[in-house]
């Protein structure tokens, strides 16, 4: 490998660990205050996507503002979910992750009838790029992502450890019956939690549109591979989420690079099996939930 793929493929890696980061960590914070397993959540990605292939792509409206209104829109359905599907359901955690599936298969279905089954072109905001050397180009479109995700990371790091809400948060993902004989509030816990979530998904699916081609049925391979990341950094770790996220976007990419896609799914899920074997809890698993 020349030192020009190599530096290449750091930055393809660095872009595919941010999304990757910001999909993670959504659907850890659901589950670590919550108790359920969102089967949904790559279908908020997907949404998150559409909403800029309707009003980018197809009425003109100003990129970032597209991006502004998939946060708030996938956040939104967040409330829906919480609302009307693991609210009535959360006692039982199964059921929750029953009405996820039955939930993604309509989001899918409403992507279908509204859009089609065809990939969606969606042009990148700008064509300017950054040249490091020859051969070795960031895209301002990719930048956007990796800037966004820090941007967004380091303020839910900062509202989860210095503000009361996210206190409340923390403390429901430690002991949710603890929390509320403290006198917080478990529902509104839950909404903040899911619409959090929900959003970041939305501004990773909004943010890559331009990058892949949006289909109705964009987010299984997104749920699959954030579940390995969340596996890898351990079950309830936001911090274990993002280190695995970055390691495991190095690694396939990397693999894809040398050899193809297909060796790197399989790479994928034996360094989660590893993982598995050698610490079951994963790399960063923590008595802290969130």
């Amino acid at each position: 490998m020349t030192a020009e793929l190599l530096l290449q493929t750091i930055v393809n890696a660095t872009y595919a660990a941010s999304y990757m980061a910001l999909i993670a960590v959504g659907l850890v914070l659901i589950f670590g205050v919550m108790g359920v397993i969102n089967f949904a959540h790559g279908e908020l990605y997907m949404a998150g996507a559409y909403v800029i292939v309707a009003l980018y792509a197809g009425s003109g409206v100003p990129f970032f503002l597209a991006v502004f209104a998939g946060l708030i829109f996938v956040g939104l359905l967040g409330l829906l979910m919480e609302y009307g599907l693991f609210r009535p359901l959360r006692e039982n955690p199964l059921g929750g992750l029953i009405a996820s599936i039955g939930f993604l298969l309509i989001l899918q279905t409403a992507a279908v009838l509204g859009f089609g089954i065809r990939m969606k072109h969606v042009p990148p905001a700008t064509q300017d790029t950054i040249v490091f050397m020859d051969g070795v180009v960031l895209t301002y479109q990719r930048l956007y992502v990796i800037v966004a995700t820090v941007i967004l990371l380091s303020a839910l790091w900062v509202f989860l450890r210095k503000s009361k809400f996210g206190w409340a948060l923390r403390a429901c993902a430690q002991d949710r019956e603890a929390a509320a004989l403290q006198g917080i509030s478990i529902n509104q816990t839950a909404r903040l939690a899911m619409f959090i979530g929900a959003a970041l998904a939305g501004v990773a699916g909004a943010l890559t549109a331009p990058l892949v081609a949006p289909t109705p049925y964009m987010g299984h391979a997104v749920i699959v591979t954030a579940f390995i990341i969340i596996i890898v950094g351990g079950i309830g770790s936001l911090g274990g989420a993002v280190l695995a996220a970055i390691l495991y976007a190095f690694v396939y990419t990397f693999v894809t690079t040398i050899y193809d896609g297909t060796l790197a799914n399989i790479v994928g899920l034996l360094l989660m099996l590893i993982v598995l074997i050698v610490k079951p809890t994963g790399l960063f698993g923590a008595k802290e939930r969130a």
